[in-house]
Order: C-alpha cells, then structure tokens, then sequence
C-alpha cells in the first residue's frame, strides 16, 4: 500500500518498522457533546485504513485515545452539574455506540488522558531536565518551542516568513489556541477556581496536564519512540501534532512517527459546520431523518480523503440507492453460485481495479466505482467463477467496512406524491425547464427524490 506522507509530501509505501505489525496512532475524540459526521469522516476513513492493511495481510496494532480532561471537558461537565468521570462516561459510551452503527473496528487499546496522567507528570519532568520545558511563577509549565529546531515542518511553518525570536517569550495557555501561533504552549496548566474539582498534584502545584501533552505520553506508553504511523484531521496538523513532535522527540529521543495520515475537511451544503447555521450533523440527527449509519458511511467514503467532502441529504439518498444497486448485483451473483463454495486463497479477478485503488493512496472513491465495474463484468459468470467473485466483492466490501442492505419492496408512493410526480413529468416532456426544476425541488422539500429515465422516473424516499 502507498500512502501520503504529511511530512514528506509525497507518497510512500508503508512497511511496518518491526517487520511484523504496523503500529499506529489516531487522534480520538475530545467527550463532551456527541461526535459529529466531520468527526467521524476521520474515523471511518482511519477505519477502512486499517481494514486494508488487515485484508491485504498485515497484522496491525491500532491505538485511539479518548481525551476526558481538558477545557472543554471541564467547562461543560460543571454546566451540567456533573463529575468529570460521569459526564466524560456518558458521552464516551455514546461515542462507542455511533462507532458500532458506523461499523468501525474497535482500537487495540484505547488510553484516556486521566488515567496517564503520572505518564504525563513524568514526561513533563524529562523536558524540565532536558532544558526544554520550565515553569512559571503561578505553576505553570510551559514548552519552550525555540530549544527544538525542528518546530514546524509537519505544518511547514518553517518555510513561512516568521520570526521565532519574536514570539518565544509569548505563552498559550489554552488548550487550543490561534492557528498562526508560534507561542510556547502549556504542558501543565496551574490549577483555576474555574477547574473546581478537577484538579491534580504535581511537582509544580494542583493543576492538570494541557490537551497536547496526553497523546504524547500515551504513544510513548504503547508504540514506544518510535512507531509506524500517525492519523487525524487535517485541523490538527498544527498545533497538536507539531507540538507532539516536538515535546516527544525532546522527552524521548527517536524518529517519532515514520509517517502522518491526515484526512481533509468535510464541508455540508458547501459550507462549514455550524451550530448557527443548523448544519452540524449527528447520526442521531440523521436517523431521525430516516438514514441508517450505513448510508452515512458510504457517503463518507465516497470523496479521497486528500480532497473536501461535501455532504448534503441528497447525497444520502444517492448513497442508498448506490448500496442498493450493489446488493441487488451480489444476490445475482449469489444465486448462481454454489452455496457450499469454498477457497483456500481468493483471487481479486474482476474486482482488482477495487483493490488496487484502495492500496493506491487509499482511493476509496476509485474503489467504489471498481465494485460496480466488476459486478457488470462479473453478471456473465456462473457456478463456481460466480462464487470466486463473489468471495471478492465481499473482500472488498469488507476492507470498506460496508454491509449492505437487505432486499426490501418498493416503497409505497403517497397519491399527492404521484400527482406532483406526474405533473413534474409532464412538464419536463414539454420542455418546460423551469417548471419542472421547481416540481423537483418542491418533492425534495416533500422527502422525495425523483430521477429521470428514457421512458419514464422512479421515486424514491429521502427520509
């Protein structure tokens, strides 16, 4: 598999450093609300990275962290009246939840930052020791980012016209703060009369780790100096992982990761999510509008992830209607092939442009469009040769992480829906554009997609 490098900026071949199990690190989610679907293209992308590697033959060991302490985290549990624990449990067990219904492979491990805050303490020390770190005078400690060279050449700030000189003696005290930063960032933030109780001891005083310094300590607890690959959003390239770089190349010695995976932003109705805006999408949200977690994985997986996503409920309507199309071409199949098929080894055969795509950058869009390619090519076959391409498309179908849907009837069309239907068809055969792309927006409005054939349309729900 080739995969590009964050860092080097080009495509590289993964091969595990041990030679035995690649070993990687994704950025998990911060539980304090639901995860949204801008969170979740990340994962499932992550996901159908791994299922790759694990169906082409490679043995994986996957660590995701939970972040449970920091500002957010604090801020909103003592809104709600909560614990720490109990808020962050609630909204860590829904997160698990979402996960399953998105058919995400569970990590390996799944550290949280509260429970590795004695690794934190420690790693904290180390930098103190080695001269890159120091404390303030409320207790504090903060990264002095001009005693590493380095800084910048994930995110590339090092080719941007800054001058280090001027902002080392600024502090960000934030868990996150401004994307054109260059300030020393916060390993361990003094205790607040905002923190309440969510406070812990240290060298320095009552206080508790800042958000960039937990998955530093936690990698460096499972994978060690050195590992095989880091993942995340592309939002995280800098700060996060630039600080991550930083504060455990320094702590630690080694190479860091050998390579970084970042996913690209996913835009709805082309724009950004919002709150205001009311875009900002749960799958809560989304089955309440009548989509399965299904759906909203194939549309997640149906743009590069180098590339923006725009997700809108039209997309989802095409995806289930996409998912359709291909359990419909693998029950044909299925019905003739012999059930009791069995192979030793399975063969790509009409379904290897699919596979290639997945290990060439990981192409899932590419993928998708093989799967279909394959199945008209394969519609010819029978019996056994039948059965080898069947076994295929469900290999491919499972490094997507994709099940698909059981045969279902047609959905009953409402009367007052035919009508409008009728009517948009009439209109469109007399050429009355206009007409007809307003009784098209008009059945969207209503739940319903329409789309046109040669001789006639076909309706399906949206919702």
């Amino acid at each position: 598999m080739r995969l590009y490098d964050t860092l080097a900026r080009e495509l590289k071949e993964l091969r595990p450093l041990d030679g035995t199990t690649y070993r990687f690190y994704c950025c998990g989610p911060t539980v304090y609300g639901p995860a949204h679907i801008g969170n979740f293209r990340t994962f499932v992308l992550q996901d159908v990275f791994r299922r790759t590697l694990e169906t082409g033959g490679m043995r994986t060991f996957h660590v995701r962290n939970i972040t449970d302490v920091d500002d957010k985290t604090i801020r909103d549990s003592q809104a709600a009246g909560k614990s720490l624990e109990d808020f962050t449990a609630f909204w860590t067990e829904r997160f698990h939840a979402d996960c399953d219904a998105l058919g995400l492979l569970a990590p390996h491990v799944e550290p949280g930052a509260i429970e590795h805050i004695p690794q934190q303490i420690a790693m904290i020390e180390t930098l103190i020791r080695k001269g890159h770190a120091y404390a303030s005078d409320d207790g504090s400690v903060y990264f002095k980012i001009s005693s590493f060279p380095g800084y910048g050449k994930l995110s590339h700030l090092d080719e941007r016209e800054l001058d280090l000189g001027k902002t080392q003696n600024a502090r960000a005290n934030a868990d996150e703060y401004e994307k054109d930063s260059l300030s020393d960032f916060v390993l361990w933030k003094a205790r607040k009369p905002e923190d309440g109780v969510n406070f812990w001891p240290s060298p320095w005083g009552e206080g508790r780790p800042g958000w960039h310094l937990e998955c530093s300590a936690m990698i460096r607890e499972y994978l060690g100096a050195d590992f095989d690959l880091h993942s995340g959003g592309v939002d995280l390239v800098f700060p996060h992982h630039e600080n991550e770089i930083a504060q455990s190349q320094c702590a630690c010695g080694g190479h860091f990761a050998a390579h970084w995976f970042h996913v690209t932003h996913l835009l709805v109705d082309g724009g950004k999510m919002s709150k205001s805006v009311g875009n900002l999408y749960t799958l809560e949200d989304l089955a309440a509008k009548g989509f399965t977690a299904m759906e909203v994985r194939y549309v997640l997986i149906g743009a590069h992830y180098r590339k923006p996503l725009n997700f809108t409920l039209e997309s989802l309507a095409a995806a289930r209607e996409a998912m359709a199309k291909l359990a419909k071409g693998a029950r044909a199949l299925a019905a003739k092939a012999p059930a009791d098929a069995r192979f030793d080894t399975v063969e790509f055969g009409f379904f290897q442009a699919a596979w290639d795509s997945l290990n060439d950058d990981l192409n899932t869009p590419g993928c998708l469009g093989g799967l279909f390619t394959g199945l008209r090519e394969a519609a010819k076959l029978e019996g056994e040769e039948a059965a080898k391409a069947l076994a295929a498309f469900n290999r491919i179908l499972r490094a997507l992480g994709l099940t698909l849907p059981e045969e279902e009837p047609e959905a009953e069309v409402p009367a007052e829906i035919r009508a409008l239907a009728e009517e948009r068809w009439a209109a469109r055969s007399a050429k009355d554009w206009a007409k007809a792309d307003n009784m098209r927006q008009q059945l969207v409005e209503l739940g319903w997609n329409m789309k046109d054939g040669k001789e006639g349309y076909e309706l399906t729900p949206l919702s």
